[in-house]
This record gives structure tokens, sequence and C-alpha cells, in this order.
């Protein structure tokens, strides 16, 4: 009997009667971090990775009812011993291992397997079975180191603070955005972060993490000389809206795995397109793949039939898992 299986509330794990990552609302939720996709409202109980629990109040709610362990603290519930791993995702990502019996299942949630700075970074866990999400699962896709990606964002910045021009950086709010401010060469001009950035800016410098100082588009005048020098961080869905309008004639660019693709920065709209995703790529899924020793690995969603095949061509039992599909286009890649 498999020790975890996907139902309509997400995947289950009967023998110790709890969710992971559900997207219904159940008695006990496990979640692996703090993605709309992945953490949702409505359960009674929830826990999570310590690191995630200012994310999950932020979210979900302050009054939630959230208890944490460390990474690599293990707890006991009706005879299955459960414990969280760092997914090198974002702030307080997790894989959930859980073992019963002797048999040992990880469920990876989303991860990246090359550490940024912001979160704990990946760490692979042993097991027989390893539940793996595949949302860049095709061999093209591929992520050069992100250090030359920081550097692509600064030179475009620099030229555009040069020419006068702001430059905004639609990215998503949780995640990205801060990843991008922790890498980047602030010294170019001011910073401003859009009003769903922010809050959770506060949150990464709570826990420790250091970000640049982010100010508001409010507070400058629209004539204001220091705005044409600005980088103005701004999740995806602050494209043509109004709140654009006060940056006047700016550069746009976006950071995103999806940029990989030819006719995706056109589909998009913005002038400059920057390859930069908190998911692991090809060449990182098989390595983490790999590192845990599953001999079987359950896909889900993303390219799950491509990857699924290709671990049955190396000698691994590879198997599609039908689950209600992750992927919050405002959030994840």
């Amino acid at each position: 009997m498999d020790l975890i299986i996907a139902r309509p509330e997400g995947l289950y794990c009967a023998a110790g009667d709890f969710y992971i990552d559900p997207w219904r609302p159940v008695e006990r939720a496990v979640i692996t971090h703090g993605h709309g996709d992945h953490a949702r409202t409505g359960s009674q109980h929830y826990l999570s990775a310590t690191p995630g629990a200012g994310i999950l109040r932020a979210r979900l709610g302050e009054t939630i009812n959230l208890q944490t362990l460390a990474y690599g603290e293990r707890i006991d519930h009706h005879g299955v011993t459960l414990s969280f791993h760092p997914a090198g995702h974002v702030l307080g990502s997790a894989q959930v291992r859980v073992e019963h019996q002797g048999e040992v299942w990880v469920a990876s949630g989303d991860y990246k397997v090359e550490a940024d700075g912001t979160c704990e970074p990946f760490e692979p866990v042993r097991c027989h079975c390893f539940i793996t999400e595949s949302t860049f699962g095709l061999p093209i896709y591929r992520w050069q180191p992100q250090r030359e990606v920081f550097d692509e964002i600064n030179q475009w910045w620099r030229a555009n603070a040069q020419a006068e021009r702001p430059s905004v950086l639609f990215a998503y709010s949780f995640g990205k955005a801060q990843r991008i401010l922790h890498g980047i060469d602030a010294s170019i001009g001011p910073i401003l972060a859009h009003g769903s950035v922010e809050p959770l800016n506060r949150v990464y410098r709570e826990g420790g993490i250091y970000l640049p100082e982010t100010l508001y588009a409010t507070d400058f005048k629209k004539t204001d000389p220091l705005l044409r020098q600005a980088l103005i961080v701004a999740p995806p869905s602050a494209a043509g809206s109004t709140w654009m309008r006060r940056f006047g004639d700016y550069s746009d660019g976006f950071a995103s795995g999806w940029m990989r693709l030819r006719g995706a920065r056109r589909r998009r709209g913005v002038d400059r397109g920057f390859v930069l995703s908190d998911h692991a790529d090809w060449p990182g899924l098989l390595w983490a793949i790999e590192q845990t020793g599953a001999e079987r690995v359950m896909v889900t969603h993303g390219s799950t039939s491509v990857l699924a095949r290709y671990l049955c061509e190396q000698g691994l039992d590879g198997r599609e898992m039908k689950i209600e599909a992750y992927g919050d286009p405002e959030e994840a890649a």
C-alpha cells in the first residue's frame, strides 16, 4: 500500500491521517511553503517548517492554528514519523519526509538546487520513494549561474539610469522579488517595491535575510529626478495597471524561468527577459532525484510524462502522479 496517495483534497498519508499541501480545507495540513497554490486557507491545523511561520501567518492570517518544526526535527503522529528538510525554493520551504514501518517517502514540494542566500539551501534526503515536482521537466530548461543573471539585471538597470529611465522589473512577490533584491547591486540607485512585495520583504528581514532598503512609489513625486534612476520591483499583475503611470517613460523586464523559451518575452510585451527561476531545471531535477537514492519516483505538476518516461529509461520506477495542478501564475516560476 502506498504511503502517500492523491485524493481530491490533496496528497494524503492514510497512516498518519494528514494531507500535504491540500487544495481543499482539511483537518490536518502539512505545508511545504507559503505560495498560494500550496498553502490555502480553511484547514483546522497547520504544520510547517519553523522558518516559514512568518510567511504563513502573513498570508493565511495571524490566528491560524499553526505548529512548526525546525528543519530535521522529528515528530511522531499515529506511528508515522514526520520531518521537514530544506527545499531551497523560498523562505521556509521544505521537503516533507514521512516514515512508517521502515518505509520512507519524501514529498519535495517546490525546490531548486542552487543556493541563493535567501533561504536554507536544498538538502537531499534519502528515501524509498520521492515525490518530485517537474515544473521545468524538459531538457530545454537549463539555468545559467544566478550571478550571471544578476549581472545582466545590473547592467540593464545601470544603462537605464544613465539614460534617466526608470527600470521596472516584474517578479513574483514572494520569493523571486526577495531573491533579486538580495542579489543585485543596490548602489546603482534607489529601489522601489510594490505594495504586494514590501510586506513580504519585511518578513524576510525579520527572518534575518539581508535585503537592501526599499521605498514605496508614493515616496516620490512624479517629477523627482531620483525616480529616473530607480529600480521598481513589482508583481506581473501590475503590468498595464494605473499604478505604472507614475513612472512615465520606463524600461521593463520580467524575471522568470519561462523567459528561457523564445516568444515568452514577446508575449509578455516587455523590453527584457531575465531567465531566473526558483524551481530546479532539468539537470537539477535529475541530480536531486539521484541524490535521494529512490528507486521509485512519483512525478507531479509540470512535464510529468517526459520526466517519468526518462526515469524509466534510466532503470527507475518513474510514474506520473495525477493531482490538481499546482502553479500560481503570480508566484511560482
